[in-house]
């Protein structure tokens, strides 16, 4: 079985997805990229009962390489990030996550960017903005994200969910995490009156601090 490393890290991060908030049932989906083939998730299988040997493994194209079961009806979106998206500081992007988390779809009704609530907002760049909604699976919506991503390792999709990537699977969880947990602290400052927000060139100094955080 190809890839099976990648496989089974897929499998660990999808039985988490739902007990970390960050989706209901079976939305959502995952991806690792090695070379030129890429694991991702199947489209409407449980999470729990997901195994290694259940994830498809597909070429830069889409093709299915190996695997029984049909992939993620996003497969589209993450074949975009693979081909088109750069990182910021220039590190291969290596994993896509993709959730459905409540308060940042909440947020993607209300604003065109995450407004800057707290530092962390860095962990995604200068910003996080709205990607316009499309209808989920298609062609379109995998091109909406393009200039959302921009600069920026994730977004939140309008009316939908989020959106990000990383040079790891562990990158990219903990940057949906982070963008989720930003939405939920600004719904809940905005319930009880105005925020205050940061200045954007105080998420920038954070921007640079970031790149030379942990142990390297």
């Amino acid at each position: 079985m190809i890839l099976e490393e990648e496989r089974a890290a897929l499998c660990d991060h999808a039985r988490r997805l739902a007990p970390d908030g960050l989706v209901v049932g079976t939305s959502g989906n995952l991806s690792i990229r090695d070379g030129a083939l890429i694991a991702v998730t199947p489209t409407g299988v449980p999470y729990e009962s997901l195994r290694p040997a259940d994830i498809p493994i597909v070429d830069l194209s889409g093709a299915v390489i190996e695997g029984e079961l049909k992939p993620t009806s996003e497969l589209p979106m993450h074949l975009a990030v693979y081909h088109h998206a750069t990182d910021p500081d220039g590190a291969p992007i290596s994993a896509v996550v993709h959730t459905h988390s409540a308060h940042a779809t909440a947020v993607s009704t209300l604003v065109d960017e995450v407004p800057p609530i707290h530092y962390m907002l860095a962990t995604i760049g200068r910003s996080a903005r709205v990607a316009p909604y499309a209808t989920y699976g298609t062609s379109t919506l995998a091109t909406a994200i393009l200039p959302a991503l921009h600069s920026r390792r994730g977004c939140l999709l309008a009316n939908h969910g989020t959106l990000t990537y990383g040079s790891t699977l562990a990158a990219a969880y903990d940057r949906a995490r982070q963008l989720e947990w930003l939405c939920q602290v600004w719904l809940l400052a905005r319930s009880a009156g105005t925020p205050a927000l940061l200045p954007g060139e105080e998420i920038e100094r954070v921007v640079e601090k970031l790149r030379g955080y942990g142990q390297g």
